[in-house]
């Protein structure tokens, strides 16, 4: 009989934060699956784990989720951390899961902190729908088109970001969603937790020059019950500005922006109109 792979969640600053049943895995297990050992294996070794570790970090995990595999489909029983927060979320495990998953090896969470999660239950925004982007993409290109996409979404955009590209992102989130609410949350459950909030305007100014210290998670508030426009009025925007003398390319996010539309479809009808 195949093992069981654990998913155990771990403190994203707190070291409060790990739970009892948390510990009582990882105590138990035949192994830990860590992403960085350097990082995990201090903290293990306080809370009296002996297990053996293996390195499994997010650029090798299909290369080393192999031998892991093995051990799991022979019976042993495994744990799977990560530097903080919940595997597989925007860290290390997906492949893995899916992996295991398909050899019929039982995978159980054990659930605990999450930046998403505490960012989200206190940063004002609406929570009852939300939509997690984890990191956008680095490219413009790639990160305009992603971002095009969530405009029209009615629901929270969560993303994780380097605090060295905040400034960056913010004014991206800015040009393209409009003046929307938005928060900041930095250092979550550690000593110099924060949450910074205000309009995209707002937060991209104060972050332009200079990046924060630590973990940074954005919030933006999800797209207003505004109603859609209709292809007319989508028209009759991009003639006016045409009219002025703008490009279509930006021209297109600004109405998109304002119509309900995603810039790649106001592009479309632009390029139509000029035919």
């Amino acid at each position: 009989m195949a093992g069981t792979l654990h998913l155990v969640a771990t403190p994203i600053g707190n070291l409060g934060d790990v739970t009892a049943r948390a510990v009582e895995v990882l105590r138990r297990v035949a192994f830990i699956v860590c992403e960085d050992t350097r990082h995990s294996g201090p903290w293990l070794r306080s809370l009296g784990v002996t297990a053996p570790l293996l390195s499994l970090p997010a650029f090798a995990e299909k290369e080393r989720a192999r031998g892991i595999l093995q051990r799991l489909e022979a019976g042993e029983d495994g744990a799977l951390v990560t530097d903080a927060g919940s595997p597989g979320i925007s860290d290390p495990g997906e492949y893995l899961v899916s992996e295991a998953l398909a050899r019929g090896v039982r995978v159980v969470p054990v659930p605990g902190p999450s930046a998403l999660i505490a960012a989200l239950s206190a940063s004002g925004l609406p929570s009852g729908r939300f939509h997690f982007v984890g990191f956008p993409p680095r490219g413009q290109s790639d990160r305009d088109a992603v971002l095009e996409e969530l405009a029209g979404l009615r629901a929270t955009l969560v993303f994780y970001e380097s605090a060295r590209r905040l400034g960056d992102t913010l004014a991206d989130l800015r040009r393209v969603l409009g003046a929307r609410r938005a928060v900041v949350a930095r250092e979550l459950t550690k000593v110099h937790e924060e949450f910074v909030r205000g309009t995209l305007d707002e937060l991209a100014a104060r972050y332009a020059a200079e990046p924060p210290p630590g973990e940074v998670v954005v919030l933006v508030e999800g797209r207003s019950e505004a109603p859609r426009w209709s292809e007319v009025e989508v028209r009759t925007a991009l003639e006016a500005g045409l009219g002025r003398g703008e490009r279509l390319k930006a021209l297109s996010t600004e109405v998109a922006r304002q119509a309900g539309w995603t810039g790649a479809e106001v592009y479309r009808l632009g390029l139509k109109g000029r035919r």
